[in-house]
């Protein structure tokens, strides 16, 4: 059976756990998302969702400076000042500064993207389909599919990791997660460029 990529966000939502780790156990299961959830649990990622909702009130802000042109501020946020001083943590906030150089986001998250930049990027991609001719009936799909990479370049979370690119943001942080036993948000970032 194919997993589509549908299928790997549903499981995410679900449990809150990486792309890979989603996609693997969706592969095990042949598709399906109940059993793939317990291949999850079985597996102690789920573990991962039940800290989403916990206090993140330490952390560090970490700098990254780029050949004297490009600079970045990121705030990370874990549970305890204990996994704020580990080095595992730490390396984790370095490569996230590092990931907003190199990739110029301009949101954490999905949910941070103005709604009305949403609409207004929706709607320039519905009417490049209509002028290439595309169907009505199948402008909605374009346009959800254009949005998805839209999301993927500006939104740090959704991007893929600069060095590995078979994971994204979010997962590399999911990863962290589940060494450190604790709940761990990016919570805002700056860059700043040279001249800009």
């Amino acid at each position: 059976m194919t997993i589509t990529a549908e299928m790997v966000k549903e499981l995410r939502q679900k449990t809150g756990v990486g792309f890979m780790e989603c996609k693997s156990a969706l592969e095990e299961a042949g598709g399906n998302l109940e059993t793939a959830v317990a291949i999850l649990r079985k597996k102690g990622h789920s573990s991962a969702a039940r800290r989403a909702g916990r206090e993140t009130r330490e952390g560090l802000i970490g700098t990254y400076v780029h050949n004297g042109k490009i600079g970045v501020m990121v705030e990370v946020n874990c549970e305890t000042d204990f996994v704020a001083r580990n080095a595992d943590f730490q390396s984790l906030v370095h490569d996230i500064a590092m990931q907003i150089a190199a990739s110029e986001p301009r949101y954490v998250r999905r949910e941070d993207v103005p709604e009305e930049i949403v609409a207004a990027e929706r709607a320039i991609y519905k009417e490049q389909a209509r002028a290439a001719g595309k169907p009505e009936g199948v402008l909605d799909k374009i346009a959800d599919g254009r949005m998805a990479k839209f999301f993927s370049e500006t939104c740090l979370m959704e991007q893929p990791f600069i060095k590995n690119p078979e994971i994204t943001v979010a997962d590399l942080v999911a990863g962290c997660v589940q060494r450190t036993g604790e709940n761990i948000q990016v919570r805002r970032f700056v860059r700043y460029r040279v001249g800009e």
